[in-house]
């Protein structure tokens, strides 16, 4: 399903203009069970919504950055999205254009061919929620401020962005994915009620063959046998490069590729992440594992999001829960070693940018209650 108006891609140049189409594929079944071996914790959405049928891409960031970033207030734009990193390969290909990103000279942006339709990265939450701001607002051309970027899903002030206390309004449209809407999209099977391990609908690892041929269940992360990384001299994959390996409802990616911003507040200063990377092996990918200790202003070259359309308040009906129980599945227990390895592969990333993590502790959270 497609939404929104379309992007152009002008050919030989990189350059975006127009409005961004978001293909979204629905998700229904509202008043779902939650997924047992979280504890009953994950999965329960009460009602029908539309997920983004992919990442956001380079080529759409870059329209929203030409749109609203002239003169850069918020930070929107990360000189490390140009790459010129470690092996001048994690970067997501965006770079400035021209300008001086002043009022009378502002910035324009362009996107490498190549990274067209990869996933955006080096992307804070709050970059996420501006884009998701922009949406909601009907994509306008103006400044970063009221009416484009910090008012509409979610009201951005100074203050509720420290305290971390930034949630939707009522009445949005487009948003950042919450931790449910995502891990429902990912895992749930409407057709047996029940939840896969990994968002390709398999309970077994996935491969990363990029070929992905039939019957898929292939990903984008590191297993330390394949060549890495996978696609040549990219580190990220074109979304839905594995099209044989979709998770129930029709979405891409949700495994593996780039880490995923979700919205929800999960205590204090942190907020979630989910999926895996390129940079993490398969334990990333599961259902039982969550990211739960990154503080928002967090950008990184393996961090990137997804947007949901939400219904309108009028239309969310109450239906009745069927009675069909769901059968336990085995439950998923990590390692030590496997989250020590996750943990250790992503300060390995950060210490090759020069850069740390934001946290000290261990930043992933076994889920088997």
């Amino acid at each position: 399903m497609l939404l929104a108006a379309s992007s152009i891609s002008l050919a030989g140049t990189g350059m975006v203009s127009a409005n961004i189409t978001i293909a979204t594929v629905p998700v229904g079944n509202p008043y779902n069970a939650p997924d047992p071996n979280t504890g009953s914790i994950f999965g329960q959405v009460n009602y029908t919504y539309n997920i983004g049928e992919y990442d956001v891409t380079s080529s759409e960031y870059t329209t929203f950055l030409n749109a609203v970033a002239g003169v850069d207030t918020y930070g929107l734009y990360n000189s490390n999205m140009a790459g010129g990193g470690y092996s001048g390969a994690y970067g997501c290909g965006i770079s400035i254009q021209s300008g001086a990103g002043t009022a009378l000279n502002p910035y324009t942006y362009t996107v490498a061919a190549g990274f067209v339709n990869r996933p955006v990265t080096w992307v804070s939450l709050w970059d996420a929620t501006r884009f998701a701001n922009w949406l909601d607002n009907g994509q306008p051309n103006g400044p970063e401020g009221a009416g484009t970027t910090e008012t509409g899903t979610y009201t951005l002030t100074p203050a509720a962005i420290s305290a971390n206390t930034v949630t939707r309004n009522a009445g949005a449209t487009w948003a950042v994915s919450s931790e449910n809407e995502w891990y429902k999209a990912a895992y749930y099977n409407p057709a047996t009620q029940m939840y896969y391990e990994y968002p390709t609908s398999s309970n077994t690892t996935p491969g990363n063959n990029l070929a992905d041929p039939f019957p898929g269940n292939n990903a984008n992360y590191y297993n330390g046998i394949a060549p890495t990384p996978i696609d040549g001299g990219y580190y990220t994959t074109p979304v839905g490069q594995f099209a044989n390996s979709p998770s129930p409802y029709g979405t891409f990616d949700q495994g593996g590729d780039v880490f995923q911003w979700n919205d929800t507040i999960l205590y204090g200063s942190y907020r979630g992440l989910r999926g895996g990377s390129f940079n993490d092996n398969f334990v990333g990918l599961e259902s039982s594992f969550r990211d739960p200790d990154v503080i928002p202003t967090v950008e990184s070259p393996d961090l990137g999001f997804r947007v949901v359309l939400l219904p309108e308040p009028g239309s969310l009906a109450l239906l009745a829960v069927g009675g069909l129980g769901l059968m336990l599945r085995r439950r998923r227990i990590l390692t030590q070693r496997a989250q020590r390895d996750v943990r250790t592969r992503r300060k390995i990333l950060f210490t090759k940018l020069g850069a740390r993590l934001p946290n000290t502790s261990g930043n992933v959270a076994k889920i088997n209650n």
